[in-house]
C-alpha cells in the first residue's frame, strides 16, 4: 500500500519537475592565450607558458593547471574548484599575469585572460577533405565555406584550423651579420 502511494505520488509530481536542457552555469575554468610571433614551440614553452604558469600557480583554489605550447602561441588552462567564484578567480589571474609582464618577451602580444563560456563553445565541427593539398583545402575553406557559414543566422564565430602555417627558412651567415653590425632580430 505504501509503495503504491509512493508510485502514484511520483507519477503526479513528475510533470512538475523543472528540467532545463541547457542550464546556465559557470564552469570554473580560465584560459590565457598569448601570441608570440615567430617563436618555436620550445621558446614559447620556456619564455611564455612556464612564466605564466609559475605566476598563476599561487592563485587560490586551483584544481588543475596545464599549458599547451605551439609555434607562436601559448595556451594556459586553469581549472578551479567548483566552489571558487569564477569572476573573482579571473581577476586574480589577470593580476598575476600583469605582475609578470616584465618577465615575458617584449615582442609578444599581450596575454588574453578569459573565463570559459559554455555558450560560446563550438556546437559543430566540420572537416574538409579531398584530393588537394592541405594548404589548398585550407584556402578553400577560408574563402568559400567560412563565408557561407558566417552569413547563416545565429552563427557567432567560425574558426578555420588544421593547415600548417607557411614558413620561410633563412640561413644566416654569422660573419656577414657581424660585418654589418646587425643582430639576428634585425634581419
Amino acid at each position: 500500500m505504501l509503495i503504491m502511494a509512493l508510485v502514484v505520488a511520483g507519477v503526479v509530481a513528475f510533470p512538475e519537475l523543472g528540467v532545463d536542457r541547457f542550464p546556465n552555469m559557470d564552469m570554473p575554468s580560465i584560459y590565457i592565450r598569448t601570441n608570440y610571433p615567430g617563436a618555436a614551440s620550445q621558446e614559447v614553452e620556456s619564455e611564455v607558458s612556464a612564466v605564466i604558469e609559475d605566476a598563476v600557480a599561487t592563485v587560490a583554489g586551483i584544481d588543475e593547471l596545464r599549458s599547451i605550447s605551439r609555434d607562436g602561441r601559448s595556451f594556459v588552462i586553469i581549472t578551479f574548484n567548483l566552489n571558487r567564484n569564477v569572476d573573482a578567480a579571473t581577476q586574480d589571474v589577470r593580476d598575476a599575469v600583469s605582475g609578470v609582464m616584465n618577465l615575458l618577451p617584449p615582442n609578444i602580444d599581450p596575454p588574453i585572460v578569459q573565463k570559459r563560456d559554455l555558450e560560446s563553445s563550438p556546437i559543430m565541427t566540420l572537416a574538409v577533405s579531398g584530393p588537394r593539398t592541405s594548404r589548398e583545402l585550407y584556402l578553400f575553406a577560408d574563402r568559400y565555406v567560412k563565408n557561407v557559414i558566417e552569413s547563416s543566422p545565429g552563427v557567432g564565430e567560425v574558426q578555420i584550423a588544421g593547415a600548417a602555417d607557411r614558413a620561410v627558412k633563412v640561413d644566416i651567415d654569422a660573419d656577414r651579420l657581424a660585418a654589418y653590425q646587425m643582430s639576428i632580430l634585425q634581419v
